[in-house]
């Protein structure tokens, strides 16, 4: 995926270019800075006192020497104050300078720290909410790998209120799971007393509610059989069937595509899906994305819970309330707030898997 967020040492990134949070003087400061100098080898901070001062928002680069990546980009970050000093300006500076000097060297990865966010004192959620506007706005003009890397998961922050309101969502679906689960396990209890007791399968239906159709329960393991004459199916041709078959998740894709009047770009990038991948859905009808791919362009094309339903479904997925991640998911669906970045945000602040 064009951008996403990792749990890792970034002196361990195997990027084209990995970004150092520098000090404004050509001299090893602490945190991200002494990681990477350290890494990389003396021969690093040479090349750095070449370059001289960097002054704040800018952005020079190096080799990387013994890293594994081939470029370090040296960016200063702003020393957070109150942020009445320009501090997110500057701070999307920092981003927008060394993703132009990466594009420029033909990178094609690029692995940023959550710059301003340590000993610089910069918030969390705002270091975050900078770094994806600003990375997002890259790519939308280019494409490359970008990478967000947060060594410590307790440092990443989203602001404290969609959290709580997200963990109430999730707390409020796990406790629907566990009452229709304990609501299937009677009725599961039911049938084997009824069982036990040498009844008949129909008279379970003295026991549990009524419904219009026989045969029609909403749990198939407490399912009450009928006679095969009221259920044998009508023979039919092979075209028939095959005249019904539904569009593949290729197909519908394109299909949603044009009916919503949107581009192929302005889609896998809203999805945050590069050009190659999509390239792939597009030319085979018969291809089967990742379960988060599917679900990231439900996302893109802006569809409800229905559609989104329906839509994965075409790959063989489906959205569970078992799930923490489908129904952070479904938070945002319901709510029609359909950014991938903030969703993305939101699912790595649960230690869930991304979309894209």
């Amino acid at each position: 995926m064009p951008l996403e967020i990792v749990r890792n040492d970034i002196t361990k990134m195997q990027v084209d270019a990995i970004v150092n949070t520098a000090n404004p003087r050509p001299i090893v400061g602490g945190g991200v800075d002494r990681a990477i100098h350290k890494a990389a080898g003396a021969e690093l901070l040479a090349a750095r006192e070449k370059i001289g001062d960097i002054a704040t928002g800018k952005a020079e680069i190096t080799l990387a020497y013994k890293l594994h990546a081939r470029f370090v980009i040296h960016t200063v970050g702003p020393v957070w104050q109150d942020g009445k000093h320009g501090e997110r300006e500057l701070l999307a500076d920092c981003y927008a300078n060394s993703l132009k000097l990466a594009a420029e060297n033909k990178c094609s990865s690029v692995a940023f720290p959550l710059i301003s966010a340590g000993v610089f004192g910069c918030p969390s959620e705002i270091a975050i909410a900078v770094a994806t506007q600003a990375i997002r706005e890259f790519l939308a003009d280019h494409d490359m790998d970008v990478y967000l890397v947060v060594f410590d998961q307790k440092a990443f922050k989203i602001s404290s209120s969609l959290f709580e309101d997200v963990q109430s969502f999730i707390d409020e679906r796990y406790i629907e799971e566990l009452l229709d689960e304990e609501y299937r396990g009677d009725l599961r209890e039911r049938r084997r007393n009824f069982e036990a007791a040498g009844q008949a399968p129909h008279d379970i239906r003295d026991g549990l509610p009524a419904f219009e159709t026989p045969g029609q329960h909403p749990d198939e393991d407490a399912f009450i059989d009928i006679p095969k004459w009221m259920s044998k199916p009508t023979e039919r041709s092979l075209e028939d069937l095959l005249k019904e078959v539904d569009d593949t998740f290729s197909e519908a894709l394109l299909r949603l595509i044009d009916a919503k009047g949107k581009t192929d770009p302005e889609v896998y990038k809203r999805a945050n899906v590069d050009r190659k991948l999509f390239s792939k859905i597009r030319n085979n009808p018969a291809y089967k994305p990742s379960k988060a791919t599917a679900i990231a362009f439900a996302i893109a094309l802006q569809l409800n819970l229905d559609e989104t339903k329906d839509f994965i479904g075409r790959a063989g997925y489906a959205l569970s309330r078992s799930s923490k991640a489908d129904i952070i998911v479904e938070y945002f669906i319901q709510r029609q707030k359909y950014d991938i970045f903030t969703i993305n945000e939101t699912l790595f602040a649960f230690q869930q898997p991304l979309l894209g």
